[in-house]
């Protein structure tokens, strides 16, 4: 019992004494007797209510708010209303943290709050995954303790937080994680955090892009304006000029087909998505074989593996463009006596388009990166057979536009064998000979 309760039952107790020492004084006085009698009912209940009252202040989680009677029947109907509020205004609390945790939760970036000396009071288990957090252990362990990068701990203790560090995340190797800090209530922080490898992917990929476009564009330039200061400044025969009007010309061709690639590009990342025309495989894969003949000019062993018994639901110019990329690679990186083969195959799961050749083969670490523009395994051969770098970037937005997948199976110096799955929905039957000369 406090000492405040104790005090006030003792002086309650010291009148009750008095009360019974007047009554037993009173002796024959009946009205005084009466009187002493009362004061010590009264005392008795005042005192009684008191002492519960006192026990339930001690220990207010043990029990409710007692009942009373009289004129403590006011005072403790409004203790009774006091704490039902409270306890409403708690579960409406705890049921408001645990929606903004859900919420959080759902988020897909990471969240943490920090209290006013960074020490983690609650992640998302996003957070936890990026950070490498343990969400029980950790808590209220300093995050400068967990997250040990230079770049946040120099953040953390900024005095304002406007710009945003990137980070290595420590749970998985390459994934970078942008940090922001935003303070909230007295003295807390929410941590944000958010896995933007891809954005830092995309925006490496544009400088790059950006680069090789100026440095392959520069190079026949630059060959251009010496050509063109050799003939107007020397005197040459007829013959020399002849030559070297011949390599301009190689030049300005191959500024040329870089442009078309480029145009091709963008056309096929910013168009609509393609029409659903019947593309007939058959005269097309025929179209690619004689091509390809054509162009290897008898130096290679050219076959025509399958027959088309369904045609293609897409663009007939997309995917000549990208088959033609995969042919024209093929016989470019086949040294002469090799053989280039292309190979149609249907099943149920779908059709696939295969170009394999006996050339020189790609080393594993390229393999990933065939597809980004202007990469090349060996730059000065690429130049050499004619590529722009483009070829295989084009086969790749050609080929998702049309649902279909580009698989790249080499080895070096056994060869390569570039696939293009189409799903089934792509795929219709060959059109009858009769139907197809009415239309």
């Amino acid at each position: 019992m406090s000492p405040v309760y104790r005090s006030t039952l003792v002086s309650l107790a010291g009148l009750a004494a008095v009360a019974v020492i007047a009554w037993a004084a009173a002796g024959a006085a009946p009205g005084l007797s009466v009187f002493a009698a009362g004061l010590l009912a009264l005392l008795v209940y005042h005192v009684r209510h008191l002492a519960r009252f006192g026990r339930w202040v001690s220990h207010p989680a043990q029990g409710k708010v007692p009942e009373g009677a009289g004129s403590w029947d006011e005072v403790l109907a409004a203790l009774h209303r006091f704490e039902r509020e409270a306890a409403k205004r708690e579960e409406m609390l705890a049921d408001a943290l645990a929606r903004f945790r859900r919420a959080a939760q759902a988020l897909p970036d990471g969240v943490v709050m920090l209290d006013a000396d960074n020490r983690i009071e609650w992640c998302n288990d996003n957070a936890a995954a990026m950070l490498d957090l343990d969400p029980r252990a950790d808590t209220g362990r300093p995050i400068a303790n967990l997250v040990r990068e230079p770049a946040f701990i120099d953040y953390l203790a900024a005095p304002n937080h406007d710009s945003m560090p990137a980070v290595r995340a420590t749970a998985a190797q390459g994934v970078v994680l942008a940090l922001q800090l935003i303070p909230y209530g007295e003295s807390q922080k929410l941590l944000l955090c958010r896995d933007v490898t891809q954005a830092e992917r995309v925006e490496t990929m544009r400088r790059d892009f950006v680069a090789n476009v100026s440095h392959e564009l520069r190079t026949p330039l630059t060959v251009l304006v010496g050509f063109l200061e050799t003939v107007r400044e020397l005197k040459l025969d007829p013959s020399r000029v002849r030559d070297y009007l011949g390599m301009m010309r190689e030049q300005a061709s191959r500024m040329h087909r870089i442009i078309e690639d480029l145009l091709t590009l963008s056309v096929l990342e910013s168009a609509p998505p393609p029409p659903a025309d019947r593309v007939r495989m058959a005269p097309l894969l025929e179209r690619l074989r004689a091509d390809a003949s054509s162009l290897s000019a008898g130096r290679h062993a050219i076959s025509l593996q399958g027959s088309a018994s369904v045609d293609l639901l897409g663009s007939e110019e997309e995917l000549s463009s990208a088959f033609g990329n995969l042919v024209s690679n093929a016989i470019r990186y086949t040294p002469p006596g090799g053989r280039v083969s292309i190979v149609w195959s249907e099943g149920p799961d779908g059709v696939s388009f295969t170009v394999e050749d006996t050339g020189m083969g790609i080393a594993p670490e390229h393999i990933p990166r065939l597809t980004e523009r202007f990469y090349r395994v060996d730059r000065s051969r690429s130049r050499e057979t004619g590529g722009t770098g483009l070829g295989l970037a084009i086969v790749k937005h050609a080929v998702a536009r049309h649902q279909a997948t580009l698989e790249v199976d080499s080895k070096l110096g056994a060869g390569s064998r570039f696939t293009v799955r189409f799903p089934p929905q792509r795929m219709m039957p060959v059109e009858p000979l009769q139907s197809r000369q009415e239309n």
